[in-house]
């Protein structure tokens, strides 16, 4: 399982805005020559941050985008979610009419391994903060 180019720009674009601080504003531009990302790729992915309250913008000669809410109350698991809806690794856990109905879910014998994968998944992304990344980046 691979987590895709849009979490991975995603998490750590939100983890550039968490080192300006809560107030401070940074344009994509900004982040995409610092870290080497398209503007227009980041672009893509800050409508649906700003849809769920993880990131604001702010017009102005000194605009660009600032957190929605403090970094100590964003986790990782937060903006994976936010880019890339729900992270069960299978459908049948979030839906078991969605795929399971005709593969037969209740006498699936690997449905115990996805919904242990998907439980540890969660439980270390939604402990992980932007505020904790943000000084780890400060720091290197």
């Amino acid at each position: 399982m691979k987590i895709s180019t849009r979490s991975r720009y995603g998490l750590r674009a939100m983890v550039e805005l968490a080192s300006q601080g809560e107030n401070r504003c940074i344009t994509l531009k900004n982040i995409a020559e610092k870290h080497g990302m398209s503007e227009y790729y980041l672009e893509q992915l800050f409508a649906p941050l700003k849809k769920a309250g993880l990131a604001t913008s702010v017009r102005g000669a000194q605009g660009g985008y600032k957190l929605g809410k403090p970094a100590a109350e964003v986790s990782a698991g937060d903006v994976l979610r936010a880019l890339e809806g729900s992270l069960s690794p299978v459908d049948c856990l979030e839906d078991e009419s969605a795929s399971c109905a005709a593969a037969n879910c209740d006498n699936c014998s690997t449905k115990t391994v996805w919904a242990r994968l998907h439980a540890g998944m969660s439980e270390v992304l939604d402990t992980i903060r932007l505020s904790e990344l943000a000084a780890e980046s400060d720091a290197v």
